[in-house]
């Protein structure tokens, strides 16, 4: 009579082990496509950026990077900024400001739009608006723009119109609908944020962004870290 063939608890420690060892890389693999997906999609938006910097003297990459250091403002005008959106945003220091704290909520082209629209304004060659009604047009309104900002249907359809003869007042609809966005969605939330509380209160305004940066970073080293499956054995 033959003998069932029997599977030693070792033997199936070792399946079991093998298999989860499989299901841990592919999501290892599954992540790093992932990110790997997310650097290019970041890559090419800098370098769109780049690419479109002649829109206004501001939007560069070498500006943003100085968004870093402290305000230079008076506590008073700091204060002012909290009195209405208009105050923000009418100092170049508000400017900044604001345009740093969009960035942590991955929503900066709003005011890049913005700025890019107050410098197409000042246009004074009418051969030029031609060309820089085209580059902010494929930079912030049409489908799939690198920069593409929240407009409803009607005034996408009204802008493209515009788009046949440019004016001076092109993107005005479009100026004003994303004006009234970051004034009543962005600018509550800014107010209320560690960036702006901590320059009222005279803190340095790099502390948070420290905080968040250093629980990203003890992630990003745990994601890493595979798995012993020897103690198992």
């Amino acid at each position: 009579m033959e003998n069932p063939l029997l599977l030693s608890p070792h033997s199936n420690t070792t399946s079991r082990m093998r298999s989860l060892y499989k299901i841990v890389k592919s999501k290892n693999k599954e992540d790093e496509k992932a990110e790997t997906k997310s650097r290019t999609q970041e890559k090419r938006n800098r370098q769109s950026l780049l690419q479109k910097s002649e829109l206004h003297p501001d939007l560069n990459l070498d500006k943003f990077e100085k968004l870093k250091k402290g305000s230079s403002e008076s506590p008073d005008m700091i204060k002012k900024w909290g009195e209405s959106f208009d105050n923000l945003i009418s100092q170049k220091a508000g400017v900044d400001t604001f345009t740093r704290f969009l960035r942590s909520e991955f929503s900066e082209e709003n005011i890049e739009f913005w700025m890019a629209c107050e410098d197409y304004k000042k246009c004074k060659d009418a051969s030029q608006l031609s060309g820089k009604a085209q580059t902010i047009y494929e930079t912030f309104i049409e489908k799939e723009a690198p920069k593409e900002v929240n407009l409803d249907f009607n005034t996408k359809v009204c802008t493209s119109e515009n788009m046949s003869h440019p004016t001076l007042n092109t993107f005005d609809a479009a100026q004003n609908k994303i004006y009234a966005l970051m004034e009543q969605d962005s600018y509550p939330r800014f107010l209320k944020s560690d960036l702006y509380l901590d320059l009222v209160h005279g803190q340095p305004h790099g502390r948070s962004a420290l905080r968040r940066r250093s629980r990203s970073f003890t992630f990003n080293e745990f994601k890493d870290v595979q798995p012993d499956f020897g103690i198992w054995m």
